[in-house]
């Protein structure tokens, strides 16, 4: 089940492409056209929506919403026959579209409230398979891939102590996982900060290595294009970054290329309190020759706490939404 603040933004934004000037007036006729909201979602937006504590949130939604309702490249003021929420469950395929909202089969919306998240894969799906779809069937811990020294001696000064561990990190299980990660929820004992520093360094600098020499003049563009969530199909992001709102529609790669030509994708091991990897692209737009640079970083982390489960790798838009080469204002 999503969380609350996901919920409403998800349905708030749904209320407010329906074209109705307040979100009260949807709730209390809860329409046909939302065909696959159960009678428990309504019941439970109607009492977030009464307790006030997402009153903001609630706002914000239905502005978006309301916004697309009205834009010229969306629906133009019509109000829409079957609004979907697929929000609040896995996808059952490979999607490249984050949609949370579908309307009348054709629009897909994806709701973006104060995140900048783009990918949350494992870092070998990301480096080694360069986010193409479906799942890479490589269970390792990316760190000691990576970093097979600094991850065994930071994992010697985190188990010392600790009984009924392995002698290497790399033999941990997962109930051995969970049993290191609950004793290093207080911090880390002593020596182990610096260790864990040179870990990050040494993680950062191999990942940016493996990453580089996988990308090539013949897969760059694409490598670009999953990185921002360029897909076959177009689709709309509604949200916000701060108190701005953000209502954007996103090109295909058919789009893309008839108005950009990438001269360079970049990566580079950064400083940070985790692994980081920095990436960034110049576009050059074609009918003026002006260059665009769109940069993001990722961060390669323990999911759940230290040593809990393998490390995931986040990935992060650091430039402006509606500077990003592709993605184009309502």
């Amino acid at each position: 089940m999503p969380s609350e603040r996901t919920f409403v933004t998800e349905l708030s934004t749904a209320l407010g492409l329906y074209g109705a000037s307040e979100p009260a007036e949807v709730l209390a006729r809860r329409p046909a056209a939302f065909s696959n909201l159960a009678e428990t979602d309504w019941e439970r937006l109607a009492r977030l929506f009464a307790g006030g504590a997402y009153e903001q949130e609630f706002a914000a939604g239905h502005a978006n919403g309301r916004a697309f309702f009205e834009a010229p490249d969306a629906l133009r003021g019509r109000r829409p026959r079957l609004i979907e929420w697929t929000g609040g469950r896995r996808p059952p395929g490979d999607e490249v579209v984050p949609a949370d909202l579908r309307i009348d089969h054709v629009y897909l919306v994806s709701c973006k409230y104060a995140s900048k998240i783009l990918h949350n894969p494992s870092p070998a799906r990301l480096v080694e398979g360069l986010l193409a779809t479906g799942a890479l069937p490589d269970g390792r811990d990316w760190y000691a891939r990576t970093a097979p020294a600094e991850y065994q001696s930071l994992y010697e000064l985190c188990a010392a102590g600790v009984g009924g561990l392995p002698m290497f990190g790399l033999s941990l299980s997962p109930r051995e996982r969970r049993l290191l990660a609950s004793r290093l929820r207080q911090g880390w004992p002593e020596g182990a900060e610096a260790a864990y520093a040179s870990l990050c360094r040494a993680v950062s600098v191999e990942t940016a290595r493996l990453w580089s020499a996988r990308l090539m003049p013949g897969n760059e563009e694409a490598m670009l294009w999953r990185l921002l969530r360029i897909g076959a199909v177009p689709y709309f992001v509604l949200g916000s970054a701060g108190r701005s709102a953000v209502r954007l529609r996103v090109d295909t790669p058919w789009d893309w290329r008839q108005r950009y030509r990438l001269l360079a994708l970049t990566v580079e091991a950064q400083p940070g309190g985790q692994p980081r990897v920095g990436w960034s692209a110049r576009c050059e737009e074609r009918t003026s020759g002006a260059e665009r640079e769109v940069r993001g970083h990722v961060e390669i982390r323990w999911s759940h706490g230290r040593f809990a489960q393998p490390p995931e790798a986040k990935v992060y838009l650091d430039s402006p939404q509606e500077a990003v080469p592709g993605y184009n204002p309502l």
